[in-house]
């Protein structure tokens, strides 16, 4: 299921629950997802992924300086993922769990990339990305075949009118 869908059900169907960030706090998110109060977006029509920077230019307007700031910090996240996803696999076999028993495994693992990476200089998965400012790492080919392949959701009329209507539901 495309992150985008995942975020905007988990909005609508767990509005209680849901960890939306504090005032004046921001998730960074795709571009694909709309600018909206606590969601901050890259700037369209400028250049926002790490490499676009790297080879390029150094940025010089102010929206391409925030571009590229915003895009460091959502490098970092993606590798922070993905090491977390290398190092506890049971997380690419969520969906076989309730949602209770989801949130708890995600806590879990949370504690424990957070004692990791204080106790543990030498940790293999957080030393390659240390070393390599570009790895970004990926679930490997065996373990695909746990991820969840439900993209006709994202296309759904719903889906679509969320992106059609700035991110509001009809």
């Amino acid at each position: 299921m495309h992150d985008t869908c995942v975020l905007f059900h988990a909005i609508e169907n767990d509005k209680a629950t849901f960890p939306h960030p504090p005032k004046g706090k921001y998730y960074l998110v795709d571009a694909v997802y709309p600018n909206r109060d606590g969601y901050l977006a890259p700037y369209k029509g400028e250049r926002y992924h790490v490499p676009d920077f790297q080879r390029g230019a150094p940025p010089t307007t102010p929206v391409e300086k925030f571009n590229r700031i915003r895009s460091s910090k959502r490098n970092t996240i993606e590798r922070t993922f993905g090491v977390w996803n290398m190092k506890w696999k049971i997380l690419l076999k969520m969906p076989n769990y309730s949602i209770q028993t989801q949130k708890m495994i995600i806590a879990a693992t949370m504690t424990l990339h957070n004692y990791v990476r204080l106790h543990d200089k030498e940790d293999i998965h957080f030393l390659r990305c240390q070393r390599d400012p570009d790895y970004v790492p990926t679930i490997p080919e065996r373990y695909k075949k746990y991820v969840i392949q439900i993209q006709e959701v994202c296309y759904s009329s719903k889906c679509i009118g969320f992106f059609n209507t700035g991110g509001k539901w009809s």
